[in-house]
């Protein structure tokens, strides 16, 4: 019995003591997601790659925002959108304990604002993606004095641009019309 007790103690422990002490895990361990708020531009290519659909992105119009939304119920722990976003906002952690009392406990939400069209006055697109954009092209042109010019050009929708590019050529009708009679 001596010799079976000395063997025992001689062992060590056989298990982690994880809920009482912390439990470290492997490097590349794929955990909760998390977002950067301040560095999202919600342009929703997280959403895209999303195979569970956990990722949700929302445009209330009447108030001028996007929602990002991640439903960690869903969540598979992929990694798909830590990949595909391009400013890096999203990345896992390394929590893995995930238990709540409330199901609403288990939404991750970032409200942002949306830039308004200065023709038809629409929203079109968030701010801060227009921010960035502005930034990355003064940065290609190295040129300071074209800010101003990118800026008012960039709070211009997609379709008021086309509809001034349409205008401002020489000759060009838009008569559909006429080629239907025809």
């Amino acid at each position: 019995m001596l010799k079976l007790l000395k063997t025992i103690v001689g062992t060590g422990e056989a298990t982690v003591k994880y809920p009482f002490a912390p439990l470290e895990v492997c490097p590349g361990f794929r955990g909760k997601p998390e977002l950067n708020a301040q560095q999202c531009i919600a342009c929703a290519a997280c959403v895209t790659a999303c195979p569970a659909n956990a990722l949700t992105m929302e445009t209330d119009t009447q108030s001028d925002t996007r929602t990002w939304q991640l439903y960690l119920g869903r969540c598979i722990y992929c990694g798909r959108c830590e990949e595909v976003c391009p400013t890096h906002a999203i990345r896992l952690s390394e929590n893995f304990e995930l238990t709540v009392l409330r199901k609403d406990d288990l939404y991750t939400r970032a409200r942002f604002t949306l830039q308004r069209c200065r023709v038809c006055q629409r929203p079109f697109t968030v701010e801060k993606s227009i921010a960035l954009a502005v930034a990355l092209l003064v940065q290609q042109q190295k040129d300071a004095a074209n800010l101003s010019l990118l800026r008012q050009q960039s709070a211009v929708c997609p379709q008021c641009k086309q509809r001034a590019a349409l205008a401002g050529c020489d000759g060009l009708t838009l008569s559909f019309s006429n080629k239907e009679q025809r």
